[in-house]
């Protein structure tokens, strides 16, 4: 497999390897594709939790007679962009 980076993102593989800690690009990037892996799990985790609260503040909201502006649709995209 082939892959293109960015200057940016080649820079960084380069310093990676340079500082020693890695033996060459491909460790870096299976190593960044790891972290990637093991932190989308939290990172829809705390979506979930956003939505949950928004969710919550719009649900009194709404028993007090008080309602928002925004839509449910609304919020869960502001959610998923978070």
């Amino acid at each position: 497999m082939h892959i293109s980076l960015t200057p940016e993102l080649e820079v960084m593989v380069k310093e990676r390897v340079a500082s020693g800690y890695y033996n060459n690009a491909s460790e870096v990037i299976r190593d960044a594709l790891r972290f990637w892996e093991s932190n989308e799990e939290f990172v829809q985790q705390i979506k979930l939790e956003i939505l949950k609260k928004r969710l919550a503040i719009g649900a009194k909201q709404s028993e007090q007679g008080k309602f928002i502006k925004e839509s449910v649709t609304d919020i869960i995209k502001e959610a998923k962009n978070a």
